[in-house]
């Protein structure tokens, strides 16, 4: 680089040559990296009124950077644990940048000392049996989008997939033969393989039935793939509906990641639980 001093050309050298390059994350975390660097530089560029490719590296002051993650808290109403992740992507940048420009050690250990803020420990709600049953039995499987949002349902509740495992998921990566059987590719690209109940399995077969194998497995209503996003309104969509008849649900922010984590090993067959851990 021939500026050192400029702030740009060091956080594409971060995202691209360390993130992806050295360290090999995930795209997700990338992605996550990313977007706390996109709410920063515009944030610095107006707090100090120049453009975003002329921002340098004295501009991210520790007052700035502080006054930075207050507008998160109080103007965006980021919580705690959001507060700290895009602290935790400042720190990791800075001490990028201080390891390889040695006459900005300084400015590194200054950033470096800003501490993360405790916040209260977090616990993940679940889901009661008769929660997750009124759940799977709201939607209206007498129309196709009812259908789907019951199979996409069951999937989730079944597999204990992430919204963006399922939103990937191909349909040559079923083996609907008996033993049922998916093959989700997760975090890390790890895969893991997990049993398919019988009626999960009877609705899948029908979902896929006749499309091509590279094919996504759950589409929206335009036909196309379905996203993450998607995943999560269609079960957020449900809960208040549900909610007028289990009162209970109302306390609770259901997601599809509140669903991975009911206790479904208190309804698989022992034969289904042993098979999902040797595969």
């Amino acid at each position: 680089m021939a500026d050192t001093t400029l702030l740009g050309p060091w956080v594409r050298r971060y995202l691209l040559e360390h993130l992806k390059g050295e360290r090999n994350l995930a795209l997700n975390t990338r992605r996550s990296y990313r977007d706390a660097l996109a709410l920063l530089l515009p944030f610095l560029a107006k707090d100090i009124g120049k453009p975003i490719d002329r921002l340098k590296i004295e501009h991210v002051s520790v007052d700035r950077f502080r006054s930075f993650l207050r507008h998160l808290e109080e103007f965006r109403h980021c919580g705690i644990a959001t507060r700290n992740q895009r602290l935790a992507v400042v720190h990791s940048l800075a001490y990028f940048i201080g390891i390889n420009s040695p006459e900005h050690i300084a400015w590194c250990g200054q950033i470096l000392g800003i501490p993360f803020k405790k916040g209260m420990a977090s616990t993940v709600s679940y889901l009661e049996k008769e929660e997750i049953d009124a759940i799977l039995a709201a939607p209206d499987q007498t129309t196709a989008q009812g259908r789907r949002d019951y199979t996409l349902l069951l999937f989730l509740y079944n597999s204990g997939a992430r919204a963006d495992e399922t939103a990937k998921l191909a349909i040559r990566d079923l083996d609907l033969a008996s033993p049922a059987s998916v093959k989700i590719l997760g975090k890390g690209n790890k895969i893991r393989h997990c049993p398919l109940w019988p009626v999960t399995t009877k609705v899948l077969r029908t979902t896929v039935a006749h499309r091509d194998p590279k094919e996504r497995v759950f589409l929206n209503r335009c036909g196309r793939p379905i996203t993450r996003f998607g995943i999560h309104a269609m079960v957020e969509r449900y809960v208040p509906k549900v909610a007028e008849l289990i009162p209970s649900l109302a306390a609770k922010r259901v997601s599809p990641h509140t669903i991975r984590h009911y206790p479904a090993s208190r309804i698989i067959p022992p034969h289904m639980v042993l098979t999902q851990f040797l595969t």
